[in-house]
């Protein structure tokens, strides 16, 4: 190799590095938050079970305990949609972290791509055209998989988000009408 083709080399892997950091990075982060946002749940458990708990050894008579039982029994819709929420804006956070970092690599990827089809094309030898061409011919079609792949992504979030709210206009018109079924 010559030593300008060992400088590209060094520097398409300087590259690469960089982007493998960017992406553990972000793995990282999306990692802690999440672990962070399950120790906020526990916690917000055992205290819950403690109260619970608490009010049980509180009760004057088999009445009472009977009556915190059913109380007590009834699942928190609320809480469990919260929880889920915060974990898909989670996972949609990074899903956008990472896809930003691909683009901008397959940004600069592409444009060093076409800038070095454009140098061969120029000291090419008779027949080194048509080699650029199908070169060429080769990075459009990469870019427009690429693009496709990258609508596709868009478009699955979207309807992920409608789906979200969805489920959470649902669950609330269900916890509205269980909680009139029983106050009757």
């Amino acid at each position: 190799m010559t030593k300008p083709n060992m400088e590209q080399l060094a520097a398409a892997q300087k590259a690469n590095a960089e982007v493998m950091m960017a992406l553990l990075r972000t793995a990282f982060n999306g990692v802690e938050r999440l672990t962070a946002l399950n120790m906020a749940a526990s916690r917000e458990f055992f205290n819950n079970t403690v109260a619970n708990t608490q009010q049980i050894l509180g009760a004057k008579d088999a009445g009472a305990v009977a009556k915190l039982n059913s109380e007590l029994a009834k699942p928190n819709v609320d809480k469990w949609v919260d929880y889920s929420r915060s974990v898909y804006d989670l996972v949609t956070s990074m899903q956008k972290e990472v896809t930003s970092v691909m683009e901008s690599q397959y940004s600069s990827f592409t444009k060093n791509a076409a800038s070095a089809v454009e140098k061969a094309k120029g000291s090419a030898p008779v027949g080194g055209d048509v080699f650029a061409a199908t070169m060429q011919s080769m990075l459009n079609a990469s870019t427009k998989a690429f693009d496709n792949m990258t609508s596709m992504a868009k478009q699955l979030s979207d309807v992920a988000e409608a789906n979200m709210k969805a489920a959470s206009t649902a669950t609330g018109k269900a916890v509205t009408a269980a909680a009139k079924k029983s106050a009757k």
